[in-house]
């Protein structure tokens, strides 16, 4: 007998700006590459407010009917803590929005559905995030506290059980004993319970005086921060998901253009290049210069035949340099 999985909701962030393409292609991926899913995909969208100096919603109307050919729903929300000041804030403040009780999945607008997201056994009642994600998260200075010092702070501070939450297969103060997610991707079973204590998480977290993040800087690490916090107190972890399926065969963070052709697969290039064909969404994406050139005038290539993605370089500057020195850096 086949499994059967829990219907959910897909929630990404749209503005007026390169976030507005973005989530349009995203739409269009998630179309193509899991025709099957039933479940509600909304694009958030910020609105004007004390919060944002001009008007952050989308008001490109070509964008709009393209996202709505997709099935894709507009879901405003304000601002009531973020905004301007910390836009990655959109993604705590949006889930406040949708609807209760419904499982969700939140993904960055940068990424592109590649596979059956019907074959991912989400867990709703355990959640999990995106565990593609470098040691970007403190930095423990010279005299002051080191992983261990700042992080078990922060467990105490929201009253979490510390002990846990370590990986101990890692050495003491490495970055990757400790709970620590990339905000890619994220998924529970309620967005407005998982949105409430995340943005009361994030606030104490910058407004809170803790003495262990002195020299800390927060952004724009706030989310990431913030966010092992709160799945460990709904009872996720690092383990809810099998390995290879988000972040790998069904799913890819791909965060800029340039780095898209110099490191994804095949695949990924494959069900980009299909995604964007058809006019109604081509005359759209045209609008934005990364996708217009290096897309839609395969300008990408010529960055995909700098790389060899079995031998890339280790740190991401280099490729990014790389890029630069060939005149092809765009985003």
């Amino acid at each position: 007998m086949q499994a059967t999985h829990p219907k959910f909701n897909i929630v990404i962030i749209g503005q007026n700006n390169r976030l507005q393409y973005e989530a349009l292609l995203f739409a269009a991926s998630l179309r193509h590459s899991s025709p099957n899913f039933e479940g509600r995909l909304f694009v958030a969208v910020p609105q004007p407010g004390q919060r944002w100096p001009q008007d952050p919603s989308i008001r490109n109307e070509d964008v709009l009917k393209a996202l709505r050919q997709l099935d894709a729903e507009i879901l405003p929300f304000d601002n009531h803590v973020f905004g301007n000041s910390y836009p990655h804030g959109n993604k705590i403040e949006a889930l406040l929005a949708l609807p209760e009780g419904e499982p969700f999945v939140f993904f960055d607008s940068d990424t592109l559905i590649t596979g059956d997201l019907a074959s991912v056994p989400f867990d709703f009642d355990r959640p999990g995030a995106s565990q593609k994600v470098e040691g970007t998260w403190p930095k423990p200075t010279l005299y002051g506290p080191g992983f261990d010092g700042i992080w078990s702070a922060l467990y105490h501070r929201f009253e979490l059980d510390f002990e846990s939450s370590l990986d101990t297969s890692q050495p003491e103060n490495y970055w990757r004993r400790y709970l620590y997610f990339n905000a890619g991707y994220f998924y529970y079973s309620c967005p407005r319970k998982f949105g409430t204590r995340f943005l009361d998480f994030a606030r104490t977290i910058r407004d809170g005086n803790i003495p262990e993040l002195a020299g800390q800087n927060l952004d724009p690490w706030l989310d990431q921060a913030a966010l092992p916090l709160v799945v460990h107190s709904f009872g996720g972890g690092r383990d809810t998901l099998p390995p290879g399926l988000l972040d790998g065969s069904v799913s890819c963070h791909y965060r800029l253009f340039p780095l898209l052709y110099a490191r994804e697969s095949d695949h990924v290039i494959e069900v980009l290049e299909t995604v964007v064909a058809p006019n109604r969404v081509k005359k759209v994406l045209k609008g934005y210069d990364p996708i217009k050139k290096l897309v839609l005038q395969r300008k990408g290539h010529k960055i995909r035949d700098l790389f060899d993605r079995d031998n890339l370089p280790q740190r991401e500057q280099v490729i990014r340099n790389t890029i630069k020195n060939k005149g092809l850096w765009m985003r």
